[in-house]
């Protein structure tokens, strides 16, 4: 049995309020740097939408590669790209709590990326 994978993590435990990277370490001297950085905005996404965007972008962006390799519909491939957009802070959220639960009832939304939306309004 392989160990858990290791994912950076956005969100305090325990208050659920932002994190940030207060460490940095060199692998061969042992420098270590004590300053605070912001956790990417891609870290701040659900591990099942951060896997989705490293497709994309290894599909080059063709919406048809990213359908073949997922093997979902293209309008999930689109509602996805939105909701990433949405979460990433590019674009208004455009759904209000009921179309939110909607797309979840229909398939197009996982269960964290409803949560993530609903903490958005």
């Amino acid at each position: 049995m392989s160990p858990p994978i290791k994912r950076l993590v956005a969100r305090c435990p325990f208050c659920d309020s932002s994190l940030e990277i207060r460490r940095l370490g060199c692998c061969e001297c042992d420098t270590v740097i004590d300053t605070k950085l912001a956790v990417p905005p891609i870290f701040r996404l659900p591990a099942d939408l951060q896997a989705f965007v490293l497709t994309f972008l290894r599909c080059e962006g063709k919406i048809r590669d990213v359908e073949k390799e997922l093997g979902i519909s293209y309008p999930t491939v689109v509602k996805r790209l939105e909701l990433v957009n949405v979460l990433l802070g590019n674009q208004a959220a455009p759904l209000d709590r009921t179309g939110i639960l909607e797309q979840l009832e229909r398939g197009d939304i996982t269960v964290s990326e409803a949560t993530q939306l609903l903490k958005q309004i």
